[in-house]
């Protein structure tokens, strides 16, 4: 495992950090008991086969 040779600054700890960013998923429509709902991609076919319930 990488050991940093020396102590890495505040300031540049926290600018480093700043870079990071949590994008938002992809949602795309389905619909289940006839209502259309939009849902994370990766979850649509859990939602389709009944797995998940859309809104609770």
């Amino acid at each position: 495992m990488a050991v940093p040779k020396r102590k890495m600054s505040r300031s540049n700890t926290r600018h480093r950090r700043a870079q990071w960013k949590a994008s938002t998923p992809q949602l795309v429509p389905v619909t289940v008991d006839g209502s259309t709902r939009l849902v994370p991609q990766r979850l649509a076919k859990a939602y389709a086969r009944g797995f998940l319930r859309p809104g609770g």
